[in-house]
């Protein structure tokens, strides 16, 4: 099975287990009580709805998460009830604000049940979608390619631990030595000081451009054929001596290796599309009446003084001969 697949099934059926959970107690439980306010199961519920539905597993599965999440539901409840108390909730300014806020959570809740609209339309077109995804698969397959790998066998001598001119010398001395015959992985497994050559002896199997230190990569992929060793190379590490193993060139991906994360893509495009359609038609609106001039008196202006002019330096003076 698809590794993606999996990991998806597995949230899914984490987070299909966290909420039947929720779901089994009533949501007026009180959870926390005090002289001035009450926190119910709705109010957990309704805050744990801020948190990201990926991560809603990791905090309901966690007590110092939820005691944390608690705490502060405490925390803001009890200051909020006694602003109100104060009246600071009627001040006309916190009024304004209020009302602001509440838009930026309907607009939030909104942009929301845009993406789960659009998911959903896309959901029902699978077969259009399969047949879009295979396309795209053609037309970008260097994008699904399994990139080159090479297949290296490598013995570090660390420049900080030896200085870099010994490193220097120490690795030219092991080339020497593997040029004459002497068996590279005994060698490795003596004198390397990369740790895990004491296990496999210098060998990297499968080793992918990007991955390495550049010069290493670059020393390494440059080798053309099994068996060739490298100049001593220095990376950040200190200087390795790297033999070519074997090459294994770029090549392509099944579909079916790649269809979900195809699929994947094709999906957050078209929530994406959507959201953006909805929410470009606003600004571009037609409609839209700007008073340029109320606008313009937002922008507070500051005149600066002009900085002084420094005096021009004399130039200096010619020595005579």
């Amino acid at each position: 099975m698809n590794p993606f697949v999996l990991i998806v099934r597995i949230v899914c059926t984490l987070a299909a287990w966290a909420i039947a959970s929720w779901a089994s107690a009533a949501p007026d439980d009180i959870l926390v009580r005090t002289p001035e306010i009450v926190i119910t199961r709705a109010d957990w519920e309704a805050e744990l709805l801020r948190i990201p539905s990926e991560q809603r597993v990791a905090f309901v599965t966690s007590p110092q998460r939820v005691q944390l999440m608690l705490n502060n539901l405490l925390v803001n409840r009890t200051l909020a009830e006694r602003a109100r108390a104060k009246g600071v909730d009627k001040e006309p300014v916190t009024e304004r604000r209020l009302l602001l806020e509440d838009e930026r959570l309907l607009s939030a809740l909104m942009v929301e049940r845009i993406d789960i609209e659009a998911g959903l339309e896309f959901d029902r077109m699978s077969e259009r979608n399969l047949a879009r995804a295979r396309e795209l698969y053609l037309v970008n397959q260097a994008k699904y390619m399994i990139p080159e790998r090479v297949d290296v066998t490598h013995i570090l001598f660390e420049s900080t631990k030896r200085g870099k001119e010994a490193a220097m010398a120490a690795a030219a001395d092991a080339r020497a030595k593997i040029l004459s015959g002497a068996d590279f992985g005994a060698l490795a497994l003596a004198s390397s000081d990369d740790p895990s050559a004491k296990t496999n002896k210098g060998r990297l199997n499968g080793v992918p451009r990007g991955q390495t230190d550049p010069a290493f990569e670059k020393a390494a992929f440059a080798l053309k054929n099994p068996g060739d060793v490298s100049e001593p190379v220095l990376s950040r590490f200190g200087y390795h001596v790297i033999r070519l193993e074997n090459r294994s060139p770029a090549q392509p991906r099944a579909f079916s290796e790649v269809q979900s994360q195809i699929l994947e893509e094709m999906r957050q495009k078209h929530v994406s599309d959507a959201r953006e359609a909805i929410i470009g038609g606003i600004r571009g609106d037609s409609r839209i009446q700007v008073s340029q001039e109320a606008v313009d008196a937002l922008v507070v202006k500051v005149d600066f003084p002009p900085l002084p002019t420094l005096p021009k330096a004399d130039p200096p003076a010619r020595k005579s001969k």
